[in-house]
């Protein structure tokens, strides 16, 4: 099970850590992901990171956010510098486990 929370509405420049928790799971066998969803648009991967930690970034986010993890079972991404075309509901995946999303609005 994957537990999303640390959406909300802010303001464009404004800055979010979202957080995935995740239990009953083995939860480094598998990379973790961060998806995000857009109305009428295609889910698309944001973050991911390794059991390896490494990480990677779809173009658009790059430089500003960062996905990380500190325990077992946790993971998060921050955001910073957030913009209009950054509103989607977040989504934490490892293999195929899916958490139900938190939303994130960036509107002024």
């Amino acid at each position: 099970k994957l537990v999303e929370s640390g959406g909300g509405l802010v303001q464009p420049g404004a800055s979010l850590r979202l957080s995935c928790i995740a239990s009953g799971i083995t939860y480094r066998l598998y990379a973790m992901n961060w998806y995000r969803q857009a109305p009428g648009k295609q889910r698309e991967l944001v973050a991911l990171i390794t059991t390896d930690n490494i990480t990677d970034y779809v173009d658009s986010v790059k430089g500003r956010f960062t996905v990380s993890t500190d325990a077992p079972n946790s993971m998060y991404l921050q955001m910073n510098n957030l913009k209009p075309e950054d509103t989607a509901t977040y989504y934490c995946n490892s293999g195929n486990n899916w958490g139900r999303g938190t939303q994130v609005t960036v509107s002024s």
